[in-house]
């Protein structure tokens, strides 16, 4: 028994399946791992365009990068503590809701940033956070001319042929309407002007209420 624990042994320190780290080498990973998370986490809040912007949510990006770059650094140096290592995450669920999809995006970049940063690869690891980021805010700047507007008027029945006027006007596409008889509700998405279609809504006879909202995809702010 003690001879095939040794001839085990042996084939895995041969096969280089087991090795020491040394100080400065879990120092580069990590300090790798981190300037790719730091530079998600300020990409992420300077360039969020939700509802509220969640600090919590990016020191999660950061911290995922950090601890991803470090389970693959352990895995990487010893196989029997990986397999222990599988085991024990294979246990753990995540059930927490994510509202924007591209919160999602950011969370697989961190993953990726920290599994190569783990294996070794920081030239790749760097370049290509950098990289990715940067393509991100390009086409931020590209879009940001191209924000709709929700409009949701509610007015007297005799001041919709005014009202459908101005919206039609203004490029506006019909989403939702609403009527007792008396009064309609309705809701649009404007394209063109939407600050002074607002405007000239409220000074038609009959418009009681109208609100503005400017949104982008599913994120409203």
């Amino acid at each position: 028994m003690n001879t095939l624990k040794s001839i085990l042994k042996e084939s895995i320190s041969q096969m280089g399946l087991v090795e020491n780290l040394s100080l400065q080498y879990i120092c580069l990973v990590l300090s790798t791992a981190f300037l790719c998370g730091i530079l998600l986490y300020i990409v992420y809040k300077f360039f969020y365009q939700g509802a509220v912007y969640s600090e919590n949510f990016g020191l999660l990006i950061l911290m995922t990068t950090l601890t991803v770059a470090f389970i693959i650094m352990t895995i990487s140096s010893n196989i029997v503590l990986s397999l222990g290592m599988v085991g024990a995450l294979s246990i753990v669920r995540f059930r927490a809701a994510v509202k924007d999809p591209l919160d999602v995006g950011f969370l697989f970049l961190g993953i990726a940033a920290g599994l190569t940063a783990g294996a070794g690869l920081f030239f790749i690891a760097f370049l290509g956070t950098v990289v990715i980021c940067f393509i991100f805010v390009c086409m931020r700047w590209i879009g940001r001319g191209r924000t709709s507007y929700l409009l949701v008027a509610d007015y007297e029945k005799s001041a919709e042929e005014k009202v459908a006027a101005l919206i039609c006007q203004s490029k506006g596409r019909l989403k939702s309407k609403a009527g007792d008889g008396s009064r309609v509700e309705l809701t649009c998405v404007l394209h063109k002007n939407p600050e002074q279609t607002l405007s000239e809504i409220l000074k038609v006879e009959g418009v009681g209420k109208a609100t503005l909202i400017a949104y982008t995809g599913d994120a409203q702010y």
